[in-house]
């Protein structure tokens, strides 16, 4: 009985001490904020698609060409991170190589279809063909903030009709990112005919 006390008075001062309340810390764990460092100005990747379509029973060939170009304003977003602006070249030929429509486009070109908002900080982010109808041929147009092309943006159709003319409209169809910004455009798809 000698040598079972003094092991049960170990045990029971090892089970008092592990119900001993623990010291709360005072100490606050935080994260410190450290202010985004600004690049060099940063510009989208150049982009050229080219398409055929049957327009009117005959064949065209639609050239897509989108640049940064350093001559163009500047935009910033938040944060101040400069953003290079881009031209797009639109270029449609016959099959005997004839042009039959050419210009470029920049912001500006859009600047009556946006507010100031997006022409003080928008960049003319996409420029894609969508379809022929009946009114000539449409592409989709936007105007977005650089550091938030997939999320704040201002969608436009432009349509060329048959005698080269160009109009422009707001177009509020949300599905158009969908191939806006998809970067491989295939000629496998049944052109419509007008």
């Amino acid at each position: 009985m000698k040598r079972i006390l003094p092991l049960v008075l170990v045990a029971g001062l090892l089970a008092f001490g592990a119900c001993k309340e623990k010291k709360q810390s005072t100490d606050i764990i935080t994260t410190k904020y450290v202010p985004k460092q600004l690049q060099d100005p940063i510009a989208m990747p150049v982009d050229a698609v080219t398409k055929n379509i049957d327009w009117n029973g005959s064949p065209y060939t639609i050239m897509i060409d989108r640049v940064p170009v350093d001559s163009l304003p500047q935009v910033k977003d938040e944060n101040g991170q400069p953003y290079i602006d881009n031209r797009v070249k639109l270029k449609i030929m016959r099959a005997d190589g004839s042009v039959f429509f050419e210009r470029s486009f920049t912001k500006a070109t859009f600047n009556s279809y946006i507010d100031e908002s997006f022409r003080k900080n928008g960049i003319l982010a996409g420029f894609r063909y969508d379809e022929l109808d009946k009114t000539g041929v449409d592409f989709s147009v936007v105007i977005a903030l650089p550091d938030a092309v997939d999320d704040v943006f201002v969608p436009l159709e432009l349509v060329i009709d048959r005698q080269g003319a160009v109009s422009i409209s707001r177009d509020d169809d949300m599905d158009m990112l969908d191939y806006v910004f998809d970067e491989e455009d295939t000629d496998d798809e049944e052109d419509d005919d007008d």
